[in-house]
């Protein structure tokens, strides 16, 4: 009896995790840029005496899904997307180098460049800041021109040049953040084949679908692993009134 309850508890457990997974992904399915966790239900044996012969499942997480989302026109002269392959870096609130797709950016107060976020974005020598300006444009290369409040439309200045890196998708793991690092911490180096699209966004790449096809079996199985939990009580309750009877 608490084999069978055992397992129905970590049934219920994993779906579970696997539910809150899905539901963060489907939060975020207008979130620009955003990238897809993923998970699955390994088999793992379990330790112990007598022979292996009982293997339980584990939701286990498998990283994040680097498939890229749809390119949506916005006109808007700081939203940028990355043209294929690449990271925008950024100031994490740990004030570490991180990376990520996502190109709504504006402009603080104090005048520096900033993801919808709130995270720093980089430039050739740390955080971006851009000057009063009537005008801000961002090249395909990420060159960063203003046209200075006071000076004709005709002279652009150049002020800095987003840092722009290609690190294998291996190599780069998810924060809770929700930003990625290359793996001991390290940083990327710039990469100028990595080029931007100016006046588009990049879309969260999960399929809503999907995710709430996935929302609903998740409830099912959490529901079904509950039933099993409420059935192994009432045997073992019919199995106590048993033996007092005898």
């Amino acid at each position: 009896m608490d084999r069978y309850l055992y397992i129905a508890m970590t049934g219920a457990k994993h779906a579970l995790k696997a539910q809150q997974v899905n539901n963060h992904n489907l939060a975020n399915a207008n979130t620009p840029g955003f990238r897809a966790d993923l998970d699955a239900l390994l088999s793992r044996p379990v330790a112990g005496p007598g022979y292996p012969s009982r293997v339980y499942s584990v939701e286990t997480a498998l990283g994040s899904s680097f498939a890229p989302g749809h390119l949506i026109t916005t006109g808007r002269s700081l939203d940028v997307a990355l043209n294929g392959a690449g990271w925008l870096a950024v100031q994490a609130r740990d004030g570490t180098e991180a990376y990520t797709r996502r190109g709504d950016l504006r402009i603080t107060a104090g005048g520096l460049l900033q993801t919808g976020a709130g995270q720093l974005v980089l430039g050739n020598g740390g955080p971006v800041a851009i000057p009063p300006a009537k005008q801000v444009s961002i090249g395909q290369d990420g060159t960063i021109t203003v046209i200075p409040i006071g000076q004709p439309d005709n002279a652009p200045a150049v002020v800095d040049r987003l840092r722009l890196v290609n690190p294998p998708s291996a190599a780069l793991r998810k924060g809770e953040d929700g930003l990625f690092r290359l793996e001991g911490g390290t940083a990327a180096t710039a990469d100028a084949g990595v080029s931007v699209v100016s006046g588009a966004l990049e879309s969260s790449n999960v399929n809503t679908v999907d995710a709430l096809v996935n929302m609903i079996g998740n409830a099912r199985r959490f529901e079904a692993y509950v039933k099993l939990m409420e059935s192994a009580k009432s045997n073992d309750e019919t199995g106590q009134r048993l033996l007092r009877a005898s």
